[in-house]
């Protein structure tokens, strides 16, 4: 049986994501930060669902609580599958937006992205098997305004993942990235009625978190071990 870590696994997307990979027959390490509640509540919707899972709290902002969690989880052997999920937005156009709203996002979803891989490549290697795949945005490709700080640090996330492809492409272990685009959740209620809906995605609805989770499950399988640094987007047809 494979672990996998995925992180933000609290939020809609990354709760899915982390049923999917248990339901494929994989421990899950359910990660989240100030949301651990919720983070637990799906491990044990896991657990009673017939899968294995926990949950695991560490910030992943900071390198030296992210290295002691993740040694602890190494403890019992390497984990093949991380899903870079954890991300937030503080949005505000640019010529008004704070110093520490640009640097909190990064820090988060670019910053987290090192924190949270560089200590799982080595035993990953030493298996010479693995998936690593981190989640985008659509926001990153297209750009929307109030959210330049987002797309900069997600669009950090497509050329880092390329990098690393090239660097484990010879240990059997893939990396890709896949960019949601409007996906239901709570979070977007109120921030896209079915009007702007309508307008912006060719299918005129929201994606759903199974359809990235499906996708990610796939990339996390052995079916997917040809696909590596692919960006692949899941929006509708936006672009």
């Amino acid at each position: 049986m494979s672990r996998a870590l995925v992180t933000g696994g609290s939020g809609t997307i990354g709760g899915a994501i982390a049923r999917a990979l248990a339901a494929a027959g994989h421990h899950v390490y359910v990660h989240a930060h100030g949301q651990f509640g919720r983070a637990e509540a799906i491990a044990v919707d896991i657990r009673e669902a017939g899968g294995t899972a926990e949950a695991v709290r560490f910030d992943i902002t900071d390198a030296a609580e992210t290295r002691h969690a993740l040694e602890t989880m190494l403890a019992a052997g390497a984990i093949q599958i991380l899903v870079n999920n954890a991300g937030l937005h503080d949005d505000a156009v640019l010529p008004g937006m704070r110093p520490e709203q640009w640097s909190h996002v990064i820090d988060v979803s670019l910053n987290g992205f090192f924190n949270v891989t560089q200590p799982l490549l080595l035993p990953m290697i030493r298996t010479r098997w693995g998936r690593i795949i981190n989640i985008s945005s659509v926001a990153a490709i297209m750009g929307n305004r109030g959210q330049a700080n987002y797309a900069a640090a997600k669009a950090g996330l497509h050329g880092a993942a390329r990098s690393l492809a090239l660097e484990l492409a010879s240990r059997g272990i893939t990396v890709n990235t896949v960019a949601p685009g409007i996906i239901a959740s709570p979070a977007i209620e109120g921030v896209f009625p079915q009007e702007a809906i309508d307008r912006l995605v060719p299918m005129k609805r929201a994606g759903q978190p199974e359809e990235v989770a499906d996708l990610v499950a796939f990339l996390a399988s052995a079916r997917a071990a040809y696909i590596s640094g692919q960006q692949i987007s899941v929006n509708g047809g936006m672009i």
